[in-house]
Order: C-alpha cells, then sequence, then structure tokens
C-alpha cells in the first residue's frame, strides 16, 4: 500500500561524509547521497543559508533534496557546511567571513565534486545567502548553472549579475510570493541584467519554504532543470 511522502521520508541512495580543503587551509565537512547504482554522474551542490541565522548544510530543502532526489530523480546531492558552519555531522572548521572568504568554500567544494566525487555535470544551487554565494563564486566553466532559492541578492553586485549575463549560462531563481526581502515584482528589477534568467513566482510562497506542498514545488522545480524527465516527482511511494 502506498504511503504518503513525508518530511521524515528518507529514500534509498549510498550516503557517505565527505571532507575537503580549502586553498586557505581549512577542513569542510559534507555529505554525499548519490543513487543507487549511479551511472549518469549528475549532481546538484547545496550552498546553504546564513549560518548566523541558523542555516547549515541540514537545512530542510536540502535535507529533503538529499534524502529524496537521488532515488527520485537519478541526482547526487552534495551538501556541505562552509566555514566555521555547525550541523549534526560536525562542524567545519573557520568562521563566518561575512560572504568574503566563503569564495574559497565555494571554488573547493566545485572541484572536490568534479574531481573526487566524478561528478560529470553539475548544478549548483543556493539558498538566501547561499544564493549570492552562487551568483559570486560558482563561475567555474564546468558548472552547467544555477538555482536559487528565495534570493535576497544582499550581498551580490551588479558586476555579479552581469557577469551571468554575459556568460549566457542558465540561471532559474524561484522567488516567493511574500518573501522577506525580494518580492516577485522587485526580483523583475533586480536581475534585469540577466537577459536570461527564469524568475518562478511561486503562490503562497515564504522565504523558508515551510510546508511539504512547496518543498516539493522546490524538488520539482529544481528537477525540472536537472532531470525534466523523471517528473512529475510522486507524492506517495
Amino acid at each position: 500500500m502506498a504511503e504518503l511522502i513525508r518530511p521524515s521520508t528518507v529514500l534509498p541512495a549510498e550516503r557517505s561524509a565527505i571532507t575537503f580543503l580549502t586553498s586557505d587551509g581549512l577542513k569542510l565537512i559534507g555529505e554525499i547521497a548519490r543513487p543507487i547504482q549511479d551511472e549518469q554522474g549528475i549532481g546538484l551542490l547545496c550552498l546553504h543559508p546564513l549560518p548566523t541565522h541558523g542555516g547549515m548544510m541540514d537545512s530542510h530543502i536540502y535535507k529533503k533534496a538529499a534524502n529524496r532526489l537521488p532515488e527520485l530523480a537519478g541526482i547526487n546531492v552534495i551538501r556541505f557546511n562552509t566555514r566555521g558552519t555547525k550541523s549534526d555531522q560536525g562542524i567545519s572548521e573557520g568562521q563566518f567571513e561575512e560572504g568574503i572568504a566563503e569564495k574559497e568554500d565555494v571554488v573547493a567544494a566545485i572541484n572536490y565534486s568534479f574531481d573526487q566525487l566524478g561528478m560529470k555535470k553539475l548544478w549548483v544551487s543556493g539558498w538566501s545567502f547561499g544564493s549570492d554565494l552562487a551568483l559570486k563564486y560558482a563561475r567555474d566553466k564546468r558548472v552547467m548553472g544555477l538555482i536559487l532559492l528565495s534570493p535576497p541578492l544582499r550581498f551580490s553586485t551588479d558586476d555579479d549579475l552581469a557577469f551571468w549575463g554575459e556568460d549566457g549560462r542558465g540561471v532559474t531563481a524561484l522567488i516567493p510570493e511574500f518573501d522577506d526581502y525580494l518580492k516577485p515584482d522587485q526580483a523583475k528589477q533586480r536581475f534585469a541584467p540577466i537577459p536570461q534568467v527564469e524568475l518562478i513566482a511561486v503562490k503562497d510562497g515564504k522565504h523558508l519554504w515551510v510546508g511539504e506542498p512547496l518543498v516539493h514545488r522546490v524538488l520539482s522545480e529544481i528537477v525540472k532543470v536537472i532531470a525534466p524527465k523523471r517528473l512529475p516527482l510522486p507524492l506517495e511511494i
């Protein structure tokens, strides 16, 4: 008998702890959740929300992505704690650096995803603060594109946005109707330097995406970009 997918649902995957070093010598901790018998090497690198406000690799959208998407969509989900950030898995070395030195964290995570984890295609997703890190630092030419959740554009500059506009790679941004920082109408103006951006206004959405209907919507939009043939995502298993 089928059961509803719930917040606590954990589907089959090969889950392994990971550690890697930044160019300035810090050890960061994380986890990869791989599809069982993965052959495609399709990856999603997750950049978590602001650690000074509770953001970490286990922030619920990314935790649920790791719990579900390897099985439902064939996606390797890679999560890690930026410098100084703590979760149940442990704490990454260093301290919060206001989105500046975190450049080294993002660069190291991308390199590790390709060089050690063997990803063949990699998308970078950032949520809130993580979306600023993605826009600023996920410029590696091997990255397929960006998927941004509740982007506040707090740390990103006009030059950062202009880079992606000139670069031409895909940028998808999910904008909650009732976001605390950047609502859909504002997003149209702020993202104007990226003509190819796909802005998705999510009705009834809020910054933290609380509630299973919003979780399902966010995960579906991620899969739409990375593995559209795996849609629709089931509501039951």
